[in-house]
This record gives C-alpha cells, structure tokens and sequence, in this order.
C-alpha cells in the first residue's frame, strides 16, 4: 500500500489579489506563499519519500523546490501534466468576484459535474485526468519501492479536492464540500480493497507516523491487510 501526500502549493500573488490564476505564466508565491512551503517542507522532512511529483506550473515547481530543500536527501522532483490546475478557459486572470457574478458560477458551485468553462475544459475531464495521473504514480511507485513507501504530489487546489472527492467514494458535485488550503496536506492510502483518506488539509503537526514500519513477518494476507479494522483499529504505531 503506497501512500501520496497531496501538498497543495503555496500561496500567490494571485490568491492574494483575488484573481484566478489558472494556467496563466508567471504567478509565482508570494512571500506568505514561500513561507508556507518551507514549513510544509519542514514538516514532510522525517518521512522518506519515494518520490516528488509536481504539476509543471511554476508555484507547484517552487512549492516543491521548497520540499526539496528542508531534507537532507530527495528525490529528482518530476513533472506531471494531468496534475495541472484547472484549464479555466476564458475565466482565467479574472478576479473572483466578477466571476462571482457570472451564471455560470452558481452551476460551479451546486453542480460541478456539469460544468464546462468557456474555451476550457469541463470540471468531470480535470477529475477524471487527475485521478488517473495520481493512481497511476502511485501504482508505479509501490511496484518499484514496495507496499510502505511514500510520495509527494504537488498540486493545484481543484485538483486536489477532487482526488479526495474520489477517494472518499463522494460525487463530483459534493466536492465543494472539501476545503484544500495553500500548501496544506491531505494524504491517501490506495489499497487494494479501497482508498484510505487519512488526512485533509492540515497545516501543522508531526508526520513521522508516515515512516514506514520495519517488514512484518509472512502470514497475514493482503487481503486482511487492505481491510478496514472494525472498530477503528488501533492508530499508527507510536516511535520514541
């Protein structure tokens, strides 16, 4: 069971001025934005990580850079197109709150799954692309460093909120319901059974749970292994 930390970038220039960046070139983080990335890197610097996956765009690459640079060792940060933001068409460089006046905004926020932006693409093609992408790294990852490894996915809010929305089994028109901050961390465990979400958008706190434990001896299945606990099960093991 691979386990990927989606980290939302830092926050921008245009988060800060209200405007929607979309696939536009040149917003980067702003000073709050770089500040955020280096606690996030901070906080992901005890756990191993098999590898880093960025969205090309360059607050995702910076953000990631800032992950980098908080760890002794890392891996070569990769990019990955269908973790892109949002292709918003016409709606990019727009501020929110003209946006907000547009009949189209009411559809984006009750009923998502029927969303199509002007010259961009339709909210169901961005979850579809980005649940893929992110299951297939993640396939790739265990098949190369094993069950208990970890990796990073550097993205896009939207993005993000509807890879969680999938992983809880929820429809696209409830994603709204799911909050992604600048450079907060949700993470999932995919399993064979399920997706395990076992965090949403935190901003502090100890990550080191997510170190891999040491291989257990043969003999419990994978089957029982992917299993919910009934109950609730006892939580991650606690290291001094």
């Amino acid at each position: 069971m691979a386990t990927v930390i989606l980290v939302r970038h830092g926050r921008t220039t245009a988060n800060a001025s209200g405007t929607l960046a979309g696939r536009l070139p040149g917003v980067r983080l702003d000073e709050v934005g770089a500040g955020q990335a280096q606690r996030t890197g901070e906080r992901l610097a005890p756990v191993p990580l098999a590898a880093i996956v960025s969205s090309p765009l360059e607050r995702c690459r910076q953000t990631a850079k800032a992950l980098v640079a908080a760890r002794e060792s890392a891996p070569r940060v990769t990019t990955e197109k269908g973790i892109s933001e949002c292709d918003y068409g016409e709606w990019q460089g727009r501020l929110l709150k003209d946006l907000a006046k547009e009949p189209l905004w009411k559809t984006v926020q009750a009923q998502p799954s029927a969303v199509a932006f002007p010259g961009g693409e339709t909210m169901a093609t961005m979850q579809a692309r980005a649940v893929a992408a992110v299951r297939r790294h993640d396939a790739a990852v265990e098949a190369e460093h094993g069950p208990g490894a970890v990796w990073v996915a550097v993205s896009h809010g939207d993005i993000i909120k509807s890879v969680l929305a999938d992983a809880l089994g929820m429809h696209l028109d409830l994603f709204q319901r799911i909050n992604v901050d600048p450079a907060s961390v949700s993470i999932i465990r995919y399993t064979g059974t399920r997706p395990y979400v076992l965090a949403t958008n935190t901003h502090a706190g100890d990550l080191s749970w997510l170190v891999p434990p040491p291989p257990k001896k043969r003999g419990r299945s994978r089957a029982a292994a992917d299993d919910a606990p009934v109950g609730g099960g006892a939580g991650p093991s606690v290291r001094p």
